[in-house]
């Protein structure tokens, strides 16, 4: 199996390529920047499977993950990520990538993975995919899962005070603490996450 590794940290780059190689006996090209991955890809490739670290240069985001889709044919291509979030995994998946591999994954689990996605699986680690969704509704109160629940009716502040017979500042207070649970930038990305993550 021929794999093209892509992330711009050395020392994690050469870790997941070297237990890829001796582990799970695959020839491992590496690069560090998309822009360095699309060119070995043009030089050395096809590959099996291509793995791109989200954060690295060049990738902006999941743009990068599509770029490289359009150019690998008919490649996997997997996303790799220091930042594990159930969300972002199965925008990944969305987008059309061949699977969402957090860097945490044991060597095993991780060449188990890289195997199933060259041969044309989708790859999304189960249990870290329910753990993250069961872990953002243990982390609400009923009180803030009230509160969530109006702001994703689209309520003020005053309306869902008005409905749980609370103050207003109560229910901002409230707001704040939920949309700092959930990693929201405010109320309306609150609701999004909400709905993401089916916690209403």
């Amino acid at each position: 199996m021929r794999i093209l590794l892509a992330d711009d940290h050395d020392l994690v780059r050469e870790a997941i390529a070297a237990f890829l190689a001796s582990e799970g006996g695959a020839m491992v090209d590496v690069a560090g920047t998309l822009p360095e991955a699309m060119t070995v890809l043009k030089d050395k490739g096809p590959f099996d499977l291509i793995m791109l670290d989200y954060n690295m240069p060049g990738m902006n985001g999941l743009e990068g993950l599509k770029k490289m889709i359009t150019a690998s044919g008919n490649c996997p291509v997997a996303l790799l990520s220091g930042t594990t979030t159930r969300v972002l995994a199965e925008d990944a998946i969305a987008a059309g990538a061949a699977g969402f591999v957090p860097k945490t994954l044991g060597s095993k689990s991780m060449i188990s993975a890289a195997n199933f996605m060259a041969a044309g699986e989708i790859y999304a680690p189960f249990n870290f995919m329910q753990r993250k969704s069961d872990e953002s509704s243990e982390l609400l109160t009923d009180r803030e899962r009230d509160v969530l629940y109006g702001i994703c009716q689209g309520l003020s502040n005053k309306e869902i005070a008005r409905d749980h017979n609370l103050h207003e500042a109560t229910v901002k207070l409230h707001a704040q603490t939920l949309c700092k649970k959930l990693g929201a930038r405010n109320r309306t990305h609150a609701a999004m996450i909400a709905r993401d993550r089916n916690l209403v």
